[in-house]
């Protein structure tokens, strides 16, 4: 019988969780609206939540990936640092070599 495979990644620091799929869902849904509370509601999560997980993220390196602007009417806004950049690209890049080699395995019982 074939057996297939298959396996996710989290990336922790000595200060705990750092990133995972759902960190960096985040990440990029940030990145695309331009607000923390538009992408909590996108991924149907709660605004405590989504801050958490940022704070905490920004709290593992010594920059910050995800810069947040309190904002005047119109609310604040918030943006991936180059660093936050960084972190989305390089999550993936390992994701994609991860399958790769998830992928070339051939196991057989």
């Amino acid at each position: 019988m074939q057996l297939i495979p298959k396996g996710r990644i989290w990336i922790d620091t000595e200060k705990g969780s750092f990133l995972g799929y759902g960190r960096i869902e985040l990440l990029e849904k940030i990145k695309e609206t331009g607000s923390l509370r538009k992408a909590a509601t996108e991924m149907k999560m709660s605004y405590q939540q989504a801050w958490t997980f940022v704070k905490q993220m920004n709290e593992s390196v010594s920059e910050p990936l995800v810069v947040m602007q309190r904002g005047g009417k119109n609310g604040g806004t918030s943006f991936l640092s180059e660093t936050g950049l960084m972190a989305v690209e390089t999550f993936k890049k390992f994701d994609e070599a991860f399958q790769l080699f998830i992928q070339s395995q051939n196991i057989q019982l």
